[in-house]
């Protein structure tokens, strides 16, 4: 049996950079804690764009330029890269749009080789790539424990942060 620990955007474009918050900044510590603990498989997400970002949907909705591919702002906060890094086994997946269907397969094929127990969630933005990875995995793995630790999770405002801890609950995803 399996536990997964998947970590949504750790970027630095979303904890300090172009869309970083000081509730973002907060969190890296509890982050790092909690990539070290008993975790078999750690994925790490990775928010994607490219140069022509405001001409996408998501750039017309939201536009401030963030997480451009290969810039600073894209990379995987430091401390928080090396700590998967030293965790063992850890998948780093790009993702270009809030939720990820390339990690819903990795996490298949996880599942595959040896049943997964638990899938656990934490990252940036509470209420947009979070929620949206949440749902997707529980909507996957339906008889899988998936939870979300609440202190590992900042959103955009820490109201919308609350309001998606009260959404994933409503969705049986169990809050730490």
């Amino acid at each position: 049996m399996k536990n997964i620990l998947i970590v949504v955007d750790m970027q630095n474009d979303f904890i300090d950079g172009s869309l970083g918050t000081k509730e973002a900044v907060a969190i890296v510590d509890n982050v790092v804690k909690e990539i070290g603990k008993d975790y078999d498989f750690v994925i790490c997400t990775r928010d994607t764009h490219h140069d022509n970002y405001l001409e996408s949907n998501e750039g017309k909705h939201l536009p401030v330029v963030h997480c451009i591919e290969g810039t600073e702002g894209w990379q995987i906060r430091k401390e928080v890269a090396e700590a998967a890094e030293a965790a063992g086994n850890c998948l780093v997946i790009n993702k270009p749009t809030f939720g990820s269907e390339n990690m819903i397969l990795a996490l298949k094929e996880l599942d595959d080789q040896e049943k997964i127990e638990t899938i656990t969630l934490l990252g940036l933005c509470t209420d947009i790539c979070v929620i949206s990875n949440a749902l997707m995995v529980k909507a996957a793995f339906p008889e899988i424990r998936v939870s979300v630790k609440e202190n590992c999770c900042a959103g955009v405002t820490p109201e919308t942060h609350a309001a998606a801890i009260t959404s994933m609950k409503m969705c049986q995803i169990e809050i730490e």
